[in-house]
């Protein structure tokens, strides 16, 4: 994925979206927003494989939001009459990704409540808006969460990176019937999904 961008100086957001498109790791004509981001093909990656589960009106949960970038993008795509939920479990991301916010596009969602942030355990999910037709977590954990799956309404995807030192990018969907399917869609590398103190323990 690297050679898609190494050298190719991408400075702006449009540029990178274009870019991203014509190498086919996106296909969806909605994604997109003038922000930068850290890892841009990975959250490309993972509205792609998400768009069918961020329609106007669904539900969406971001574990480990992080700048806001993801989130954001998430509440443009589901809409005033849907929601799209936050959570980081350092205090000061959530605070600058809310000024991030303000800033762009979704901040009319985030002031009328459509889009909300939290500091909180990303693992345990966020029961309020629950169940979630889409659920984005962007840091790998040994397994999948049970809350996150038990906060997944069926008919809904989950995207989450699982394992140790290798780890794979996996698509967990929950089937009509309550079922849950699974499959490995690439490698990847991201940090831990910790607690705030193990976190910051590393810093």
């Amino acid at each position: 994925m690297e050679r898609f961008f190494s050298g190719s100086g991408i400075n702006k957001n449009k540029a990178m979206v274009e870019h991203l498109q014509r190498y086919g790791v996106i296909n969806s004509k909605k994604i997109g927003y003038n922000a930068t981001i850290s890892a841009p093909h990975m959250h490309a990656t993972c509205l792609e494989l998400l768009q069918e589960n961020l329609q106007p009106g669904m539900h969406a949960l971001d574990v480990g939001s992080g700048t806001g970038y993801l989130t954001a993008c998430f509440a443009l795509m589901v809409g005033p009459q849907g929601c799209a939920v936050g959570v980081e479990h350092i205090p000061e991301l959530v605070a600058s990704s809310i000024k991030n916010i303000e800033k762009s596009a979704a901040a009319p969602l985030l002031k009328e409540g459509s889009l909300k942030l939290h500091a909180g355990d990303g693992r345990l999910g966020w029961p309020e808006c629950a169940p979630y037709d889409a659920i984005h977590v962007g840091a790998a954990a040994p397994e999948i969460p049970q809350p996150l799956i038990d906060q997944l309404k069926p008919g809904g995807r989950m995207v989450i990176p699982v394992g140790n030192i290798f780890q794979d990018l996996k698509v967990v969907d929950k089937n009509l019937d309550g079922s849950i399917s699974i499959r490995s869609e690439t490698s990847v590398r991201y940090v831990p999904l910790t607690s705030r103190e193990a976190q910051l323990r590393d810093y």
